[in-house]
C-alpha cells in the first residue's frame, strides 16, 4: 500500500471543491481519516498536519451546508436580496 502524504490530503481538498456534495464530502472524509493516521508518524510536520485538518473540517461542514444555502436560505443572511424574508 502506498502511504499517503500531506499533499495527497491537499489535492484530495482540492479536488472535492468540483465534486457534488455527496461525493464531496465522502473524499473530505477519506482524506480526514488518511491524516489522522499521519498523525502518529513522526516524520511528518505536525503543525502543518493540524493545519490541513481544520481545512478539512471546515471545508466538510461548509459542503453539508452548501444545500442550505442554495436553497434560498442564504438570501435570509443577505436582507438586500429580492426574495429575503
Amino acid at each position: 500500500m502506498t502511504r499517503t502524504t500531506l499533499e495527497d490530503v491537499e489535492r484530495s481538498l482540492d479536488r472535492a471543491a468540483d465534486l457534488d456534495a455527496e461525493e464531496a464530502v465522502s473524499v473530505l472524509r477519506t482524506a480526514r481519516e488518511d491524516l489522522r493516521a499521519l498523525g502518529n508518524d513522526p516524520d511528518v510536520d505536525e503543525k502543518r498536519r493540524e493545519e490541513l485538518e481544520e481545512r478539512l473540517r471546515q471545508r466538510i461542514r461548509e459542503v453539508e451546508n452548501r444545500d442550505a444555502y442554495d436553497s434560498g436560505l442564504g438570501a435570509a443572511m443577505n436582507p438586500d436580496e429580492d426574495d429575503a424574508p
